[in-house]
């Protein structure tokens, strides 16, 4: 040993640090921090703009269907619609914040015991799923929705929520909004639509591509015949006053 240093041979640097880590929590960041910004815009725009088209839609025309529809502000539909859509899927639309908890918790009861599947999802959950993402479930989708319908409820609010839902809804096979379905099952307009033809449309909201709006039977007219005695307890209770 000479000079006072000592050297270790054969001894290698110390290794750097892998950084994957770390570049897959930024590439994850910025996902989401796009994946906001464009939601939000897209929320904002559609704030002002009607809805030009859904993936329900496209999915009509790759399946070899076309697509009827007609945007109409809901200042030109007939009240007793909104009424009869609040009635048939919705009763607490003016007083929740997007999410319905104990009809979420009332549908998960009946449909552990067996029989017709229900939902319990709100008009504006709909809504966000209509207009912003895709049919079906799965733990991924539902969390998409949940974001959205905080996003509408905050932005748009409910007169808006409402509006949307009636023209981007499916009212029939190909037929979207209930001008449309307003049009395909009476021969006119939503504006000059009856407490029973509303009653009838809201009716078929739930399973559009395999109910008729126009001389139902069974179960879709029953449930029509209930939709259209509970527009007027909307009505007396005003459980419409938001959308007014």
């Amino acid at each position: 040993m000479t000079g006072g240093y000592a050297t270790t041979i054969g001894a290698r640097p110390p290794r750097k640090k892998r950084g994957w880590v770390r570049s897959i929590l930024r590439w994850i960041w910025r996902l989401a921090f796009w994946f906001v910004l464009i939601s939000l815009l897209l929320v904002v725009i559609y704030r002002f703009v009607p809805v030009p088209f859904t993936a329900t839609m496209a999915g009509d025309l790759l399946g070899g269907r076309g697509v009827t529809k007609d945007w109409t502000p809901l200042n030109r539909i007939d009240p007793d619609m909104a009424r009869a859509a609040i009635a048939a899927e919705d009763g607490s639309f003016c007083d929740h914040w997007g999410f319905d908890f104990e009809a979420i918790a009332g549908a998960a009861v009946r449909n552990a015991k067996g029989g017709r599947i229900r939902g319990g999802s709100t008009i504006s959950q709909q809504t966000a799923k209509n207009v912003f993402l895709w049919q079906g479930g799965g733990f991924f989708r539902k969390g998409l929705e949940a974001w959205f319908t905080l996003l509408i409820e905050g932005i748009w609010g409910k007169r808006r929520i409402m509006e949307v839902y009636l023209n981007v809804a499916e009212t029939g096979i190909g037929t979207y909004g209930v001008e449309a379905g307003s049009h395909r099952y009476f021969g006119h307009g939503a504006a000059s639509l009856t407490e029973t033809e509303a009653a009838r449309i809201a009716a078929v909201l739930p399973l559009p591509k395999k109910r008729e709006g126009i001389s139902p039977t069974g179960f879709t007219r029953r449930y029509g015949n209930t939709i259209r005695r509970r527009i007027g307890v909307i009505r007396r209770e005003g459980l419409d006053a938001c959308v007014r």
